[in-house]
């Protein structure tokens, strides 16, 4: 008995019922496709009123669940005398039906209609659902709100950290080309002590490194206070205001006159009135002039001579000090290639029906990662790049060459001058791709978290958030208050 009894158990645990309900001969599949019938009749029923037909198709429809369910659950298969009587009056309300004039023209004819209205629905939902994921990778957490509030609240109540900040200003270090000199552009102090915190932590002499910080005048007092209160092995640290930077102005910079366009500002910060449209191009990030500001590092370091530039939504895993001696060959910008495929590459990016475009670009030029750059600064004054840059935005005011971002007009610029990197330097895709091989995040000097699922927010992806956790010191009083909390 005990041994039947083991069989029986085996036979139910090995019933496969999606290979049951897809077998030509069994009685599930009968049942699952007299249901899927019946359901249209049922929607077309109640078109024409007939709603006693409708009730009576519903019924058998439950009838036919349940028992498809117990199958399920059970792991028996459906047998014959319990489909029959199910089938047999099904079978017959699908006659009644095609005999009051239900016929199959009248089916197509509606059931194409509710096909349509539900891939309308399915579209309106896709949109909605990139509309609330894009909210989400704006909006900044509570939490970090909390600790901008906290740390400017330190740094106008603590007179030492303003004079701290004074001393510094004119360090030699911040202009000494003989040291390895870092820029960050970025209005979140979180992520920027990450990106400088990994960058020293995998640094083999910390002391040689210099950032160069620039941020907004909403983020600039906490900014300071928690670079200046916190010590990152002997790293030099600079942090700017990009408000106090008055030579970019509206007349030298035709980005700056059109991110302050009247209609630039309707379509970013209105009433959104097209919902089809591509919720990544509303993204108000686009607006900040921190985005562009990459494309003045000449400007803002006239000093200097080759930067390493880092996007804040990165984590350095191994020493970046190599990029400084890597040979561009008289290229500007040393950056890795992502067109391993067909996608990234500059047709994807650019209008190549505008004659100026495909009169001088090649539509499979392969495309490169903005977010870790080695930017030869003596190269780009020589090439004079932030002019090609100005020309092309000038050619893009109306917006037809390319819709947002600075990599398509980087692509421009930098074209024929950009040396690709050894591929392992920079490791994108941690922001939206779940399926990144392991392999590759360990032997990458840098993985960008670019995509919305950005690691200091909750839908960031839990199998590399704790990459970036790691450079978070856990034990500082702001964070245990607000973040960890």
């Amino acid at each position: 008995m005990e041994r039947n009894a083991r069989v029986d158990h085996f036979a139910k645990e090995s019933l496969n019922f999606t290979e049951e309900i897809l077998s030509v001969a069994s009685f599930a599949r009968q049942l699952a496709q007299q249901m899927i019938l019946a359901k249209a009749y049922v929607v077309i029923a109640k078109e024409h009123n007939n709603l006693h037909l409708a009730w009576q198709l519903s019924s058998k429809i439950r009838s036919c669940q349940l028992l498809l369910s117990k199958a399920a659950m059970t792991g028996e298969p459906v047998t014959l005398e319990e489909a029959e009587p199910i089938i047999k009056s099904l079978t017959s309300l699908i006659f009644k039906a095609q005999d009051i004039h239900y016929d199959i023209a009248t089916t197509i004819v509606t059931m194409k209609s509710h096909i349509r209205a539900l891939e309308e629905r399915a579209n309106a939902a896709t949109v909605q659902s990139a509309v609330f994921g894009q909210l989400a990778a704006e909006a900044l957490p509570k939490s970090l709100n909390c600790l901008n509030v906290k740390l400017v609240s330190d740094w106008l109540k603590v007179p030492s950290l303003q004079e701290l900040s004074e001393e510094r200003k004119n360090s030699p270090r911040l202009t000494d080309n003989n040291l390895y000199h870092f820029c960050i552009f970025s209005d979140n102090v979180l992520a920027t002590s990450v990106v400088v915190n990994s960058t020293v932590s995998n640094a083999d002499h910390p002391k040689q490194l210099v950032f160069h910080i620039v941020t907004n005048g909403v983020n600039y007092g906490a900014m300071q206070a928690w670079f200046l209160s916190n010590d990152f092995k002997g790293a030099t640290i600079e942090v700017q205001n990009i408000e106090e930077f008055h030579w970019l102005n509206a007349s030298y910079s035709p980005t700056v006159k059109q991110l302050q366009n009247p209609d630039s500002q309707t379509f970013y910060f209105g009433l959104y009135q097209d919902v089809n449209a591509e919720p990544k191009m509303r993204n108000p990030k686009y607006l900040y002039l921190l985005n562009h500001l990459r494309f003045y590092i000449p400007e803002i370091y006239p000093q200097l001579e080759k930067v390493v530039f880092l996007d804040d939504d990165l984590v350095v895993q191994k020493d970046l000090t190599p990029l400084f001696s890597l040979d561009l060959h008289g290229n500007v910008n040393g950056a890795v290639e992502t067109c391993l495929e067909a996608f990234h590459r500059y047709y994807k990016y650019l209008n190549f029906s505008n004659s100026i475009i495909s009169s001088r670009f090649d539509p499979q030029a392969c495309a490169w990662a903005f977010g870790m750059n080695v930017f030869d600064l003596v190269a780009w004054r020589k090439a004079n790049v932030t002019a090609r840059y100005h020309y092309w935005q000038e050619q893009n005011a109306d917006g037809t060459i390319w819709k947002l971002g600075t990599l398509p007009p980087a692509l421009l610029c930098f074209y024929g001058l950009t040396e690709p990197l050894d591929r392992r330097w920079h490791v994108l895709g941690l922001g939206y791709d779940l399926n990144i091989d392991n392999r590759l995040i360990e032997s990458a000097a840098v993985i960008h978290f670019n995509g919305n699922m950005k690691p200091w927010l909750k839908v960031a992806i839990g199998r590399y958030k704790p990459l970036w956790d790691k450079y978070i010191n856990q034990s500082l009083p702001h964070l245990r208050n607000c973040v960890l909390s």
